[in-house]
């Protein structure tokens, strides 16, 4: 504004002076011009500069926001940090407390502690002893279980063997009567009988077969199947032979032969075992001869017929159990 009016009284004054101070005044103007371009450029690089001075600002304001506002965190950090401080200085305290009561407690309760202890380790000893002595029984049943195992082993191989032995004996019985049958084949309906009865061969003969009513000699019919019966036996050598007389319930009259029906029955039996070696080579010491008088009846004695049958003579031939004896005696 001011420029504005020096410039109307410059013209003014043209108007009015001389040529020398117009020339004057228009170098002056120039001057004036120049400063008010440099003042113009001046005003343009200090709003540049206030303009760089306020961005300045800005951040600075910015960042003393962020600063503000980490210092409010780090206050309210620095408040959280002190009372967590002060939590663990009182729960420290607290403990400190609690060990000094610990450690000033009294001899009693240390005592009753003590004793404690010492129960429990006696307990634990007695169940660990105790697991010991039972691991040893364990031990001790093992090694019976295993000895009673390895017996029972034993005893079924014996069982087998005996099985064996067994099933051999009754071919062997079942084979020797037989052949028994076969050799008094024809002796058949005369009072003879060839029967298995508990594992041995059973011959029974009739008194009719063998002897005359009361008497202890063999007739010659009698003779014959005994011979036979000699054979068979004689090729055996593994069988047993007993005897055994029979009489019913009839008392014999005494004479000097014989007093009784015991005599009657032993001696009839020493005259069938006469016959059976002096007609093979049969050994005397595989015969037993034995009586049994009236008292090992088949039939009543009450009746013909039934003393008839009680009057007989058996010859038990029996396979000889050495093998079966040998296996039940092992140990």
């Amino acid at each position: 504004m001011k420029i504005k009016i020096f410039i109307v009284l410059l013209v003014f004054f043209a108007s009015c002076v001389p040529q020398k101070e117009f020339k004057k005044v228009q170098r002056q103007k120039e001057q004036f011009q120049a400063l008010n371009d440099s003042l113009k450029e001046r005003n343009r690089k200090l709003e540049i500069d206030n303009n760089e001075l306020q961005a300045r600002v800005k951040v600075l304001e910015n960042r003393t926001e962020r600063l503000a506002r980490d210092s409010i965190k780090r206050a309210e950090r620095l408040v959280y940090y002190r009372q967590e401080n002060e939590r663990l200085q009182d729960k420290y305290d607290d403990l400190k407390k609690t060990q000094e009561k610990i450690l000033k407690g009294t001899n009693q309760e240390t005592k009753k502690l003590l004793r404690e202890i010492q129960s429990t380790q006696e307990q634990l000893q007695q169940k660990e002893d105790r697991l010991e002595e039972l691991e040893d029984n364990l031990a001790s049943e093992r090694d019976r279980l295993n000895d009673l195992r390895a017996q029972l082993n034993q005893k079924k191989e014996r069982l087998v063997e005996l099985e064996s032995a067994l099933n051999r004996k009754d071919s062997i019985v079942s084979a020797l009567k037989n052949r028994v049958s076969d050799a008094l084949y024809g002796f058949e309906g005369e009072g003879l009988d060839v029967k298995i009865k508990n594992g041995k061969v059973y011959v029974s003969m009739e008194d009719k077969l063998l002897f005359p009513s009361g008497s202890t000699q063999i007739d010659q019919r009698g003779k014959q199947a005994l011979k036979k019966l000699a054979q068979v036996l004689e090729r055996h050598k593994d069988i047993n032979i007993m005897v055994e007389g029979h009489t019913d319930n009839v008392p014999v009259i005494s004479n000097p032969s014989f007093n009784d029906n015991w005599d009657l029955s032993v001696k009839r039996a020493t005259a069938v075992i006469r016959v059976l070696m002096n007609n093979s080579k049969i050994q005397g010491e595989r015969i037993i001869a034995a009586g049994r008088s009236k008292y090992l009846p088949l039939e009543t004695n009450e009746t013909e017929k039934g003393r008839r049958i009680n009057r007989r003579t058996e010859i038990i031939l029996t396979p000889k159990l050495g093998e079966l004896l040998e296996i039940l005696n092992m140990n």
